[in-house]
């Protein structure tokens, strides 16, 4: 089968995405951007692989049984597989992190073994549908609980908290810089046994379901162009023929998704981009935030950090704000002493938060505007900060105010925008 992919390296998120050559999405791939880009578009892509995989076993599986249920059976078998994924990677975290230790310190030693044998044991109960995870980055996992749990064996064991958190510092960007090795085929396999063995919801008669694996797995998933584009896209080891600017590539991925799409406003990472597209998707005009990521996915981050708050937390607090707070600055420089004076003023932190929210819309309200405003056709808003329900909320309320009731579009998948549009300029050069 000729797949096209196409790989988005933002500054905090590198995505993929493979399609055939109907421009049918086989797989979506994520991963943090790291300090190496190359390794990070290479995991995306592998995570787009096993996207494409999950959906051809479905197809399979859809074509060989009625059974009831298939939806949720693939989701709890994606996650059976980010499980194998997260226990690969935590045993070469252990081995990494114990090659540091220096030789015949026992009690850290120790100590390190009693922190990875708790993880593993709490491991299986990190990827069920129950569960709430802060991050699906294995970084994110393992980090918090490496943190959490040396903090209590090291008092336990009589060792230093610092010299077990050290370990850690030393081996994660390691370990985060070297891909699983281990196959997809034996992950597949394995999380479909575990699946099968360990829930009897699922009325499945396991010849079928390995039937439906075996020809998932065993078509040849061609990789016959790819393009890149985002952030990091002058990094990534393609000749130039395979290379599209972010502008183009958001243009086209938001087309896609909705053909009527006139105005598109992308906040990702580092840039805030707001763009006008013809009936077919090619740019026509555009603007973008310039000098600094102020207003961006980076400030977000920051200010998240300042609170001590995990990132997706902002916006749900941000909508219990009860009084307009209006921030003065989008600048990620003095966002912290604002936000500090605000607090000691005796401010709630979700009006703060709702306000913050606020600036960063307008100055996205005003990109827009330069970029030549929203006048016919829908508008489309992408990136990692479309899923902030304040600022999609801030922003329907200032388009209301500003150019009376207008179609809002907001893709569950957004953050794909740059890489679909990648996926297809890649199609297009071969099938066109």
């Amino acid at each position: 089968m000729k797949c096209y992919i196409g790989i988005d390296l933002g500054s905090t998120t590198t995505k993929a995405v493979l399609m055939d050559d109907k421009a049918d999405i086989l797989g979506r791939g994520i991963t943090n951007s790291r300090s190496n880009y190359e390794t990070a578009a290479s995991v995306a892509k592998q995570e787009a692989r096993l996207g494409a995989r999950l959906t051809l076993f479905r197809r399979g599986l859809t074509e060989l049984t009625q059974m009831e249920g298939i939806e949720i059976l693939m989701i709890d078998l994606e996650l059976s597989i980010r499980l194998e994924q997260f226990l690969e990677q935590l045993e070469d975290l252990h081995t990494t992190c114990a090659s540091y230790i220096p030789e015949g310190d026992t009690k850290v030693n120790e100590a390190l073994d009693e922190i990875f044998v708790k993880i593993r044991e709490e491991s299986p109960a990190l990827f069920t549908r129950q569960a709430k995870r802060k991050s699906d980055f294995f970084r994110d996992i393992a980090g918090s609980r490496v943190m959490k749990l040396a903090e209590e064996i090291s008092k336990e064991n009589g060792v230093s908290f610092d010299a077990l958190l050290n370990l850690y510092d030393k081996s994660i960007i390691e370990v985060e810089n070297r891909p699983p090795e281990g196959g997809l085929t034996e992950k597949f396999r394995a999380g479909l046994k575990r699946l099968l063995d360990g829930s009897p919801e699922f009325e499945i008669d396991e010849t079928l379901a390995q039937a439906a694996l075996s020809k998932a797995l065993d078509v040849d998933l061609e990789e016959t162009f790819v393009v890149g584009t985002g952030y990091g896209r002058v990094t990534l080891p393609f000749p130039k023929e395979h290379i599209r600017s972010e502008i183009l590539c958001h243009g086209l991925g938001a087309h896609l998704m909705y053909p009527n799409t006139r105005t598109v406003l992308d906040i990702g990472g580092q840039d805030t981009k707001a763009i006008q597209v013809d009936p077919e998707g090619i740019v026509e005009n555009f603007q973008m935030n310039d000098r600094c990521a102020a207003g961006c996915g980076r400030y977000l981050g920051y200010i998240a950090d300042e609170m001590n708050i995990g990132l997706h937390e902002l916006g749900p607090i941000a909508m219990n704000s009860t009084k307009n707070v209006r921030i003065n600055s989008t600048c990620t420089v003095f966002a912290g002493a604002e936000l500090r004076d605000r607090l000691a003023l005796g401010e709630k932190r979700e009006d703060i938060l709702a306000g913050l929210h606020r600036a960063i819309i307008l100055r996205a309200m005003s990109i827009i505007s330069r970029s030549g405003g929203i006048t016919d056709g829908e508008f489309t808003f992408t990136g990692g900060v479309a899923n902030n329900e304040s600022a999609v909320n801030e922003l329907k309320k200032l388009i209301v105010e500003n150019y009376g009731e207008v179609q809002i579009n907001i893709d569950p998948a957004s953050i794909y925008t740059g890489a679909l549009g990648a996926a297809e300029f890649a199609r297009r050069a071969v099938v066109n």
